[in-house]
């Protein structure tokens, strides 16, 4: 968890600097954009589950 709350912090805190530098934000800015990060994660986290059972068969 405290994993979760620095990479939160340092996110807010690298936003906040982006947007007084007046410069483009560096994360997708749509949902779908964010939707598609999760999904890769997720796809990831998938893979990692499945992987023993393919390493039996393959």
């Amino acid at each position: 968890m405290k994993e979760v709350i620095l990479a939160l912090l340092t996110g807010v805190v690298v936003g906040f600097l982006f947007a007084m530098f007046k410069l483009p934000i560096p994360a997708p800015p749509a949902l779908a954009g964010v939707t598609g990060i999760v999904g890769v994660y997720l796809g990831f986290k998938a893979f990692q589950a499945v992987a023993p059972f393919l390493q039996r068969i393959f």
